[in-house]
């Protein structure tokens, strides 16, 4: 990590040189605005093709023990950036040969890694990319300057009373998504080792040998065990308040929603080629049992959840687009 990495890191996340047809860049599916998702519930490709899950938050993503919703194998950023640039399901960013025709890169790359014959190298580009996601960071919203700066004004008594709620036993929404990234394992110098995992929610229940609509199986996909049908990581609530629509497949559509879900214990589809009820899901994990919840209770859930909201990181001029005319330089 350095300064320089940060800086040409950001410039190559906003190029849509990246892409093969010049049309998309890492923003197209990560835009600050939305925590850097999407704001679609499937993402799609350059070349218009649909990708089968939507586009996690990078927010934190410095910390993420694993990277996407469904390969435990992928834990480092560098390794990650390569799958957009190179993938072929779908086909998402291209080849990188444009870049050295910007004369903007040069002293860029230059400053990030010095002079040499190898400057423009894929090796480069992943590393800088990384640092850029590295150093997004969210630390400010109301539920922060509650505890950490004890300003007590900072969440409403709403707010308040969801946080009871969030962190008590029938509840157990920490179980999944806790620690300070409100996610799943993270990963930092120092932590206590822990195992990471990945959670069936009953979201679907189809007959059959897959409970889940293919492609989206899961981690099945990677270790082809039936335990590991319908299990994906748990991404992080911060800025959930933005990053609608919820689930690996943008199938919830609203806070209102998923806490409905969670509360039934799965979904029940009643009808069309994904019908089935999600709580008699035979690999469904353990935490999701269900619980009794309020119109006021799931009003003062929300609130907390809102809480979540780093209005700083969503206008931080030094995560934003720096080709636009005026955007402040790293």
């Amino acid at each position: 990590m350095s300064d320089a990495k940060v800086d040409l890191g950001r410039h190559l996340f906003y190029d849509t040189r990246l892409s093969g047809n010049g049309t998309q860049s890492c923003s197209s599916c990560h835009q600050q605005a939305l925590a850097f998702t999407e704001g679609r519930g499937r993402a799609v490709g350059s070349t218009g093709q649909v990708h089968p899950r939507g586009s996690m938050s990078l927010v934190n993503v410095a910390y993420a023990a694993v990277l996407t919703w469904g390969n435990p194998s992928v834990k480092r950023l560098e390794e990650q950036a390569l799958v957009p640039m190179f993938g072929e399901q779908p086909i998402e960013l291209g080849l990188l040969q444009r870049l050295r025709a910007e004369p903007r890169y040069q002293p860029l790359f230059e400053q990030a890694f010095g002079a040499g014959p190898d400057l423009y190298s894929v090796e480069h580009v992943t590393q800088a990319l990384a640092s850029f996601e590295r150093s997004i960071i969210s630390a400010s919203s109301p539920y922060d300057r509650y505890h950490n700066d004890r300003l007590e004004t900072a969440i409403s008594p709403a707010a308040r009373r969801g946080e009871v709620l969030y962190f008590s036993q029938p509840l157990s929404c920490f179980r999944c998504h806790g620690g300070f990234a409100f996610s799943g394992a993270v990963d930092f110098e120092g932590r206590r080792e822990t195992e990471v995992e990945f959670h069936n929610t009953g979201l679907y229940n189809l007959a059959g040998a897959l409970s889940y609509p293919t492609p989206n199986t899961g981690i099945y996909e990677i270790t082809r065990r039936p335990e590991d049908v319908g299990k994906f990581k748990a991404p992080t609530l911060r800025n959930i308040g933005v990053t609608a629509p919820y689930m690996h497949d943008g199938s919830v559509a609203t806070l209102e929603d998923a806490l409905a879900h969670y509360a039934a214990g799965g979904r029940t589809i009643a009808d069309g080629p994904n019908r089935g009820n999600g709580h008699d899901n035979p690999g469904k994990s353990p935490t999701v049992r269900g619980f009794p919840l309020s119109v006021e209770q799931r009003d003062d859930l929300i609130a907390f959840l809102r809480a979540l909201t780093d209005e700083e990181l969503l206008h931080d001029p030094r995560l934003s687009n720096p080709w636009k005319r005026g955007s402040s330089a790293h």
